[in-house]
């Protein structure tokens, strides 16, 4: 008992330097780009810097939860074009109420993320490979239903307020947080919820930890999993909506690209990609910087070519680390 109790607060020290490592390198990341350019830390900047997070962490607050399993899911960035291409549809072409094309967008993600799960565990495919076939396939849907031309919608600015309307400015007087900010933080607070008050996030660290020991305990793995890819697919649903309103439009070309920054900003914030370990607010912090070091990248003129080579270099950066940090526990 005395050894497990010394490596469970071993383990838990371990995360909490993760995280501060994690929070320490966002704020020299601040610090470095506002030194480096006086335009880094403009009003404007700072909150085309919290938008862009607010997307790219729902998706990456979503895909926490696959990844703690030990499973990866590439087709988070295409799910969210495809949610957002169906809402665009049933808006613009079907001339449905907004509140229900946004539900249909949110149901396409579950859709999509509720296949990917049935394949994997009951066709038993690797994670990687069904999730790039979903990866095709949604974006040529995507393309297909779309005509590859944007879609608009009729109207806009109801649309639009989804995401860039302020719900708290009205509250609170010159308080205007957009609502996708929000949005993206409520989402956090409800996933980090899921994950350690229910039996799903429960079952999600013990498909991590072994998934085999999970099984053979009685625990309908098959059931759990579809369930987690499920909604990772509705967070993917939610972060279209957003992206989408943002955008006044559904960009069929959209997406692809957005599951590696995702994916990189869950190994920053602490989730180890051989499961069984990981935090929402690890997964934040993650989020924020990688949208920080983009941005600061942008701001300095850096090339768009070179931006991708930084990034691809951090996301192996943040890999070797958590395979470094197994090893040691």
């Amino acid at each position: 008992m005395g050894n497990k109790g010394a490596k469970g607060r071993s383990l838990i020290r371990s995360d909490a330097t993760q995280k501060i490592m994690a929070f320490g390198s966002l704020i020299v990341l601040i610090i470095v780009f506002s030194l480096s350019s006086p335009n880094f830390f403009k009003f404007s900047n700072i909150v085309s810097i919290v938008l862009s997070t607010a997307v790219n962490g729902v998706l990456a607050v979503g895909v926490t939860f696959v990844i703690i399993t030990g499973g990866i899911d590439l087709s988070i960035g295409t799910t969210m074009t495809f949610a957002s291409v169906i809402a665009g549809v049933l808006i613009s072409f079907w001339k449905l109420p907004v509140i229900l094309g946004v539900l249909g967008g949110l149901a396409t993600g579950v859709l999509v993320g509720l296949i990917s799960g049935t394949v994997i565990s009951k066709m038993k495919l690797p994670p990687f490979i069904a999730t790039l076939g979903m990866m095709m396939i949604t974006k040529g849907l995507s393309l297909v239903i779309s005509g590859t031309k944007p879609i608009y919608f009729n109207d806009a600015k109801v649309y639009s307020k989804i995401a860039m309307g302020s719900v708290l400015g009205k509250i609170i007087p010159g308080f205007d947080i957009p609502n996708a900010v929000v949005i993206f933080l409520l989402m956090s607070v409800v996933a980090s919820l899921i994950l350690t008050k229910t039996s799903l996030g429960r079952y999600n660290f013990a498909l991590g930890s072994n998934e085999e020991a999970t099984r053979l305990s009685g625990i309908n793995v098959d059931k759990w999993k579809i369930a987690i890819y499920s909604l990772s697919g509705l967070f993917c649903g939610i972060a279209g909506i957003l992206m989408s309103s943002r955008l006044n439009s559904a960009q069929p070309a959209l997406g692809q690209g957005y599951e590696l920054e995702a994916i990189a900003a869950v190994v920053i914030g602490g989730t180890s990609l051989s499961g069984g370990e990981g935090t929402i607010l690890g997964t934040v912090i993650g989020a924020f910087i990688m949208s920080v070091l983009t941005n600061g990248l942008r701001i300095l003129s850096v090339k768009q070519e070179w931006q991708t080579v930084v990034i691809g270099i951090v996301v192996i950066f943040a890999v070797y680390a958590d395979s470094l940090r197994r090893r040691k526990k």
